[in-house]
């Protein structure tokens, strides 16, 4: 297999060392690796397969170096800035940022529900929100086969969504001490707030999950509505889904096909209190999908429950994931 020179932008954020563990672990072939990230971490030593590298300060030059594909993890404005000029560079860009996730000319892309976008890219793919990731596992395999109507998302975020800010703030709010990162203590709390409120009254958070879900599934005729909360949780996101479908089913076809869909384990036996939990998801790659139940409210209802590792499959092991199939191309 060919090996690509790779670079990381935002190489000692939470993001950026999870690309480091799971290129390690996925034995990703490299010939030459680069690390970037702000001023304040130019010089930091990280080690990678018993190497030790230098982080370098991200700059404009930074590109010219003969670098293949860069897996940007370092916040919308500096992806913004700094993708456009690798790609003059002739360099793919796997965006993990909210920067480009929208623009129609770039593909969102979770590769078990919708690889074949990828060969429309014109050197950015952008890699979708970590709870959208999640949710759309599960429910392309369910859209394909019974078609999906309507869905309603209530999301339970990790703190770690929030990166090192947010584990800080749920670390000291045990501790007793203020919130400095979320508007009110997250310590023995919840909060319906995940980034910015927008004029319609939702967040934003909300907004990218139901617009992110419709372009991921090429289908813009889906009905959808989302509350996202923030939970006291280190890692690991929870999604209580509920879909409607236009066709009639019968349970056990439902699980049938979640439990043949890739990427996805059923975890579903309430006799034996067996159903997904984040604790158990932290440090994996699949999704988590439980309490599956009939939605009686509705004729062609269902109720799901949906975890995944936010750091991992929610960002870092998807985008690995997408440069694994650019990978196979060249």
């Amino acid at each position: 297999m060919k090996k690509v020179n790779l670079a990381i932008v935002g190489a000692t954020g939470m993001v950026g060392r999870t690309f480091l563990k799971i290129l390690e672990e996925r034995n990703f072939p490299i010939n030459q690796l680069y690390l970037f990230a702000s001023a304040k971490s130019k010089g930091k030593k990280v080690e990678f397969r018993g190497k030790e590298y230098t982080v370098e300060e991200l700059t404009e030059e930074s590109f010219k170096k003969d670098i293949d594909i860069a897996l940007f993890s370092a916040g919308g404005s500096v992806s913004k800035k700094f993708a456009p000029i690798a790609k003059e560079n002739d360099v793919i860009v796997v965006d993990n940022s909210s920067a480009w996730r929208m623009e129609k000319d770039i593909p969102l892309v979770v590769p078990e529900v919708n690889p074949q976008d990828i060969n429309w890219h014109n050197g950015i793919i952008a890699n979708p929100n970590c709870s959208t990731i999640q949710c759309v596992v599960p429910l392309k395999p369910l859209h394909d086969t019974f078609k999906i109507k309507r869905i309603v998302y209530s999301t339970y975020q990790a703190v770690s969504g929030s990166g090192m800010a947010g584990m800080k703030d749920l670390e000291n709010g045990l501790k007793g001490m203020d919130s400095e990162n979320y508007p009110h203590p997250i310590a023995f709390n919840c909060l319906p707030h995940i980034d910015v409120f927008m004029e319609n009254g939702y967040t934003k958070e909300e907004m990218k999950m139901i617009e992110e879900t419709k372009k991921i599934l090429n289908d813009y005729e889906l009905k959808i509505t989302a509350t996202t909360v923030r939970v006291p949780v280190k890692y690991g996101h929870s999604v209580s889904v509920n879909i409607e479908f236009e066709k009639p089913f019968e349970l056990e076809e439902v699980y049938k096909v979640l439990e043949n869909a890739e990427g996805v384990v059923v975890e579903d036996d309430v006799n034996s209190n067996l159903y997904p939990l984040q604790i158990n998801a932290e440090g994996t790659d699949e999704v988590y999908v439980g309490r599956i139940r009939r939605d009686f409210s509705i004729e062609n209802g269902i109720n799901m429950w949906v975890v995944a590792d936010n750091i991992r499959k929610g960002a870092a092991t998807n985008t690995v994931q997408i440069a694994e199939l650019l990978l196979k191309k060249m």
